[in-house]
């Protein structure tokens, strides 16, 4: 991903955070803590929803 593109992304949902086209958005996160045999393991995402619109970023 360019530099610009992850620029925008994050403005974009910067502004959907932020009310400023309408209602806030309240985001939404899932983390996951895994223990095992061979180590641990840590994972999580988050979310955004609007109408039919989704959005998520794992991690």
């Amino acid at each position: 991903m360019t530099p610009i593109r992850a620029l925008a992304l994050l403005a974009f949902t910067a502004l959907a955070a932020c009310g400023a086209d309408g209602e806030p958005v309240q985001p939404s996160l899932n983390a996951n803590v895994g223990v095992s045999g061979n180590g641990t393991n840590v994972g999580g995402a988050v979310g955004l929803h609007r109408g039919p619109f989704n959005l998520y970023l794992g991690f």
